[in-house]
């Protein structure tokens, strides 16, 4: 007897949701879509003591994208180790110091970046423990670096000149994966 009070309750139900009488529950909104874009940062300049600056530059876009995610670039990679902020480099907001080394994985199809651990895996797999997607807002400046900018940063590394790569950023939906 289950089986078709079952079926009569569930057949009353698609009867009702299909003249209108019930609508499905309410889903949540979605979230702001990037266009298939994501952002992307590049090399901005070479610094003292084997450092770097990297940032967006004028062809970045931190709130919707700025680079097709079918497009096949490196990622960021950054891994924090506390350095210190070298001699003849001034953090600020636009250009903090993100305490460790930056490097560039080898380039593949932003689309393949599903998530943030998928990026951050791309990383640590390269160049081992420790290493994730480099962020936006990786750079610190002020007393102790205790404050978060954006835009730039500076840090060891070398990365190649005239590359754009995928840069994450924790605010806006300009991710691959988002």
């Amino acid at each position: 007897m289950r089986p078709i009070k079952l079926g009569l309750s569930l057949g009353a139900a698609a009867l009702l949701l299909a003249a209108g009488a019930v609508g499905p529950a309410a889903a949540a909104p979605d979230a702001p879509a990037n266009n298939g874009k994501a952002m992307t940062w590049t090399l901005l300049a070479d610094g003292p003591a084997g450092t770097v600056r990297v940032g967006g530059g004028p062809l970045s876009n931190a709130y919707t994208g700025d680079t097709d995610t079918t497009s096949i670039l490196p990622v960021l990679c950054l891994k924090v180790d506390n350095s210190p902020v070298p001699a003849g480099i001034t953090p600020d907001f636009y250009a903090g110091w993100a305490r460790g080394t930056v490097a560039a994985s080898n380039p593949i199809r932003g689309n393949r970046l599903t998530s943030r651990a998928a990026a951050d895996g791309v990383c640590a797999n390269t160049f081992g423990a420790g290493w994730r997607m480099a962020e936006f807002h990786d750079g610190r400046y002020g007393p102790n670096l205790e404050s978060s900018g954006g835009w730039s940063y500076w840090a060891k590394g070398d990365v190649p000149v005239g590359t754009r790569f995928w840069t994450a950023i924790n605010d806006q939906p300009a991710n691959p994966w988002n």
